[in-house]
């Protein structure tokens, strides 16, 4: 089960876009470097590219891997895979932890990148690079990889339902939407409508979400708490 997103230091961090794969080839003194980074919410799925990757090039040296998962990135694996200790696997997960990603709101802190899973497959070409040839190499694979991701914000948002009349849902539901707020959507029933809403873990923001909707349904609409969860929305570009 996922942890409580309320449990989180963390309010918002930078992924791939759900459904994206970001790759980037290298080609050093005949040595193939091919970087492939997914998004990934666990350690299997983080794993699982590993394996498939594996799979799919097995003709390949080595198979090195980084991740880093948890908006508070507090899982973090990397591995050699055969190459010199230290020179494949921590320059990738580097590259994955140090990226700058954009700006918090207020444009204070630099938002995290994390919940990716990175893999670097190497085709040796016959001539050794040296420890620091490789970690450059591998560091820049995943950097390169990294400047053609789809990249999301992902928030914590609290989540809300609105009821509301069937008459009045879609008029309602537009006018939030037009008002910047993320409708999750709306379900009918019997007895009516249902609106779900995804608001910023924010005083001020639910203060005026509150009075948004108290202003749409002349004081009759009431959002009731339906707990926390993390809602992708488009990332900011690199400060």
């Amino acid at each position: 089960m996922d942890p409580d997103p309320l449990l989180s230091r963390a309010t918002a961090y930078t992924t791939l876009a759900a459904g994206t794969e970001a790759v980037a080839e290298l080609e050093i003194k005949r040595s193939r470097f091919l970087a492939v980074l997914r998004r990934a919410g666990t350690e299997a799925e983080a794993r699982a590219l590993v394996e498939e990757l594996r799979r799919s090039f097995h003709d390949a040296r080595h198979h090195c891997s980084a991740f880093v998962l948890g908006p508070d990135r507090d899982v973090q694996r990397s591995s050699d895979d055969g190459e010199p200790a230290g020179t494949a696997g921590l320059p990738m997960l580097e590259a994955l932890v140090l990226r700058r990603t954009g700006t918090a709101a207020g444009g204070a802190d630099v938002t995290a990148l994390s919940d990716v899973s990175a893999v670097v497959v190497r085709w040796f070409g016959g001539t050794l690079l040296g420890a620091g040839g490789l970690v450059r190499a591998y560091s820049d694979a995943v950097s390169q990889a990294l400047d053609g991701a789809q990249l999301v914000r992902r928030r914590r948002q609290r989540l809300y339902r609105l009821p509301a009349s069937h008459a009045d849902a879609g008029r309602i539901e537009n006018e939030l939407r037009a008002t910047g707020l993320t409708v999750l959507g709306t379900s009918y029933g019997a007895a009516g409508a249902e609106l779900g809403l995804a608001l910023p873990d924010d005083d001020a923001a639910l203060a005026a979400a509150h009075s948004r909707v108290a202003a749409l349904t002349a004081g009759t609409g009431i959002l009731h708490p339906h707990g926390a969860d993390w809602v992708d929305s488009p990332a900011a570009p690199p400060a």
